[in-house]
């Protein structure tokens, strides 16, 4: 056969095309253990990171192992048991309607459209066995996407022990200023709730004016140039710690934390 012929030309090229997907799909299943460590070792970096446990250095998974992840049933803020911790995917979960529930667009505030039937929360305890740092994952809707993060909470479970987004895809600068250490450290020591329990935490618009008692304890500056994520920032706050989010966990777990204090008194 001609080197020159059509024939002789789509087989060699039919061969290097069956080779190179061979080798690429090999690659695929032989990476993907790595890639799925390597994810996993992110996710754990950004949930220390959030609650302050980590400066993003050292062995990760050996300053993991002070936390403990629980599954809770979102609706009824009970631990549920039932559910393999190491294969449960939160974000999986949210785009399945048998795992999920659809959000009522009246409530559906930080424009998810759907809310997993369970969530994944971070229970970080002292020395003497006691609730120290809780962790709550959190998502909404900011300018152009789903900001995804975690926020921690002091024993209190009023008090932000950090605030952290690992995935989004704000514009740099401006709406992605959410990754900027300067703004996340604003957050620290600020009250989620006021005295009625309502939620309050929000980025004001400009800056927080330092002879309010209410901005300082609740506000953090506004996303310079970046109104919509601002306004996606205190949407999802609004959402997640509220009833239609994690707040009947909450209830439950100071509930639990009133009883044990009470026990350790008698």
């Amino acid at each position: 056969m001609s080197n020159d012929s059509i024939s002789k030309t789509l087989i060699v090229a039919l061969l290097l095309c069956l080779v190179c997907s061979i080798v690429v799909s090999s690659a695929a299943v032989i990476l993907k253990p790595a890639q799925q460590a390597n994810k996993l070792i992110d996710k754990q970096k950004n949930i220390l990171l959030a609650a302050g446990l980590s400066n993003g250095s050292g062995d990760i998974t050996q300053q993991f192992a002070q936390v403990e992840k629980r599954i809770v049933n979102i609706e009824s803020g009970e631990f549920v048991a039932d559910v393999d911790l190491e294969s449960f995917d939160q974000r999986k979960a949210q785009k399945d309607p048998k795992t999920s529930v659809r959000i009522p667009a009246k409530i559906d505030i930080a424009s998810l459209k759907r809310r997993a039937n369970y969530a994944e929360v971070y229970w970080v305890n002292d020395a003497d066995g006691h609730l120290k740092t809780l962790i709550l994952p959190v998502s909404g809707y900011g300018l152009w996407s789903t900001l995804h993060g975690f926020i921690a909470l002091e024993n209190d479970l009023n008090t932000v022990a950090g605030l952290a987004f690992y995935d989004h895809a704000e514009t740099p600068g401006l709406g992605g200023e959410v990754d900027n250490p300067r703004w996340k450290a604003q957050w620290l020591g600020k009250k989620i709730f006021d005295e009625q329990g309502n939620v309050v935490a929000k980025l004001k618009k400009g800056s927080v004016n330092p002879d309010s008692a209410v901005e300082k304890t609740h506000y953090v500056d506004g996303l310079s140039g970046a109104t919509l994520t601002s306004n996606g920032v205190n949407n999802l706050l609004q959402f997640w710690l509220g009833e239609h989010g994690f707040g009947s966990f909450l209830a439950k777990v100071h509930a639990q934390q009133i009883v044990s204090a009470t026990e350790s008194d008698l």
